[in-house]
C-alpha cells in the first residue's frame, strides 16, 4: 500500500531552526590600565543536544573538582536546542482531494494536499553570568512578535513550490543555581520554547506533458466499412517550451487523398 518517498521535512526544519541562532555573539568590555577599555567578541556555540546532557556535564565538572580530578570544564556561554514533540494540527487541514500541479519542460507533477503538523523546539542558553545570558536572549526576542516567518522549498526537485513557515515563541523562562554551595559552579540557564508549523508531503505523481496530439478521421463506406479521410495534428512549437515560456499552437490537417497522390 505504501510506497517509498522521503522529502527530508523534519531534517530541513531542524536545520532551518538552528540556522536562525547560529550567528550570535557576545561583546565583553573590560577596564585596563590607564583607564582604557578593551573590547572582546565571543561567538556563542550552538549544538543539537538535550538540555539534560549539558546540565549533567556541568554537575560532573563540579564533582570532579571536589575529588581533585583534572578535567576540562564545559565552557560557557553556549546554546543547545532539541525537538520536544511533534503533533498533528487539524485546524490547518484542507480537503484531501486538493492538489497543485507543477509543470516543467520535461514533465508535470501532481502534489496532493499536504498534512499539517506542529514541531515544538526548546532552545537553552547556558551562561555563568547574568550579563552573558541576557545579551543572548535580547538578540533573539525582538524578532518574535511572537512569530517569525521562514520561507522554505519543501521539495528540492520543484523549487517553484515554496512554504511560508511561522515560528512562534511560546514562552521564556530561566533558572539560576546561585543558592547552591560555594564550591558549586554557577550556571544560568534560559529556556525558550518555540512552535514551528510545517507540512508533510506524500508521494508525488509525475508524468510527461502532452505537446502533440494526432486525431484521425474516418468516413463510412457503403459496405459498412470505414476508410481514412484525414489526420488533424495539434502541436506546441517549440517542443521544448514550458508553461510559462513563449510558444504557439500549430494545427496541421492532412487529407488521405493528398497522401495517396
Amino acid at each position: 500500500m505504501f510506497e517509498h518517498f522521503y522529502h527530508e521535512r523534519i531534517r530541513k526544519s531542524v536545520g532551518a531552526f538552528g540556522s536562525l541562532f547560529n550567528d550570535i555573539y557576545l561583546v565583553r568590555r573590560k577596564k585596563t590600565s590607564g583607564n582604557r577599555e578593551s573590547v572582546s567578541q565571543v561567538k556563542v556555540p550552538l549544538s543539537y543536544a538535550p538540555r539534560r546532557k549539558f546540565l549533567e556535564r556541568l554537575n560532573a565538572a563540579d564533582e570532579n573538582e571536589l575529588n581533585n580530578q583534572q578535567v576540562v570544564a564545559l565552557q560557557l556561554p553556549r546554546m543547545s536546542f532539541e525537538i520536544i514533540s511533534l503533533t498533528f494540527d487539524p485546524q490547518r487541514m484542507v480537503p484531501k482531494t486538493n492538489f497543485c500541479r507543477v509543470t516543467t519542460p520535461t514533465g508535470a507533477a501532481k502534489v496532493y494536499a499536504k498534512t499539517p503538523y506542529n514541531i515544538s523546539f526548546s532552545l537553552s542558553v547556558y551562561a555563568k553570568t547574568q550579563d552573558d545570558a541576557i545579551q543572548v536572549v535580547e538578540q533573539i526576542l525582538p524578532y518574535f512578535k511572537p512569530s517569525y516567518t521562514l520561507t522554505m522549498r519543501p521539495l528540492p526537485e520543484y523549487p517553484e513550490i515554496k512554504d511560508d513557515i511561522p515560528l512562534t515563541l511560546l514562552s521564556v523562562s530561566f533558572s539560576d543555581n546561585f543558592d547552591g554551595a560555594m564550591e558549586d559552579r554557577r550556571a544560568i540557564v534560559w529556556t525558550l520554547d518555540f512552535e514551528m508549523k510545517i507540512d508533510f508531503y506524500g508521494p508525488i505523481n509525475t508524468g510527461k506533458v502532452i505537446k502533440q496530439v494526432d486525431a484521425e478521421f474516418f468516413l463510412g463506406t457503403g459496405d459498412s466499412g470505414f476508410e481514412k479521410y484525414s489526420t488533424l495534428s495539434v502541436a506546441v512549437d517549440p517542443k521544448s517550451a514550458s508553461e510559462d515560456s513563449d510558444y504557439t499552437i500549430v494545427e496541421t490537417i492532412e487529407f488521405a487523398s493528398d497522401s495517396d497522390g
